[in-house]
């Protein structure tokens, strides 16, 4: 990869809440925006810990044992195997950092799972 990547471009061009969207690869890596907005499904990752980084808005990661809240430029890591379910009362723009092919629906599947798609 030889462009840098505007993330705020990126974005602009995300139309709908928990669709990843593949900005960047690194390693074996995706590096993916997502809009928030709403509940997800409660699901876990087995072989994968969870990266999330909030770049606009806040996020609630829900855990069974309690919340993390998180603002605008703080990260939280779900460890592999951990339940989880992001949360966002108004549209929060996150970044992803998870292995190529990991489903974002981890365990659950279901309707929410997004195809991996590059923009």
């Amino acid at each position: 990869m030889r462009d840098k990547v505007n993330i705020a471009e990126k974005l602009a061009g995300v139309t709908e809440y928990f669709r990843p969207k593949i900005v960047a690869s690194l390693n074996e890596m995706k590096v993916e925006v997502v809009k928030v907005r709403g509940e997800f499904v409660w699901h876990a990752h087995a072989d994968t810990d969870d990266f999330f980084l909030v770049l606009d808005g806040e996020l609630t990661v829900e855990l069974e044992d309690g919340d993390v809240h998180l603002g605008a430029g703080e990260l939280y890591v779900v460890p592999r195997g951990v339940r989880h379910r992001p949360r966002a009362d108004q549209e929060a723009h996150v970044l992803l950092i998870e292995p190529k092919g990991t489903p974002n629906t981890g365990d659950a599947g279901g309707e929410l799972t997004a195809r991996e798609e590059e923009i």
